[in-house]
């Protein structure tokens, strides 16, 4: 089985050894995604500005593979705080129509860049 890596230059560089996304067996498999924006390299301080830079950046990657967020399968959220959970809850509803993706959230003590969301994706490619 061969495996085709994903990059675009909507979503941030990978800052370790990773991919930003890698095709193989049919599926996209995603990196983590933090709230970089990919032009100026910032962080956005709410949860909201960070849940929707996630959300764009994943959705690049998802499209550089050829796909789009109607044939991602399955989501995880990583929170700092599950007290963001219903912010970060309304604005990824409103990327996913119909059929939403299989997801588990959990929260988690850091992350990189002291971000307070990341979120990875499984897609059909």
């Amino acid at each position: 089985m061969s495996k085709t890596r994903i990059q675009t230059s909507k979503s941030p560089g990978a800052i370790g050894p990773y991919n930003q996304g890698i095709v193989a067996g049919g599926f996209l498999f995603t990196s983590g995604q933090l709230p970089i924006h990919p032009e100026t390299g910032k962080v956005p301080e709410t949860i909201e500005a960070q849940t929707i830079q996630v959300l764009d950046n994943l959705k690049a990657i998802v499209e550089a593979a050829g796909s789009s967020l109607e044939h991602v399968v399955k989501c995880t959220v990583y929170l700092k705080s599950m007290n963001d959970f219903e912010v970060m809850n309304k604005i990824y509803s409103t990327y996913f129509d119909g059929v939403a993706p299989a997801r588990v959230c959990v929260e988690v003590s850091k992350m990189a860049k002291n971000a307070l969301v990341e979120i990875d994706a499984i897609a059909i490619a």
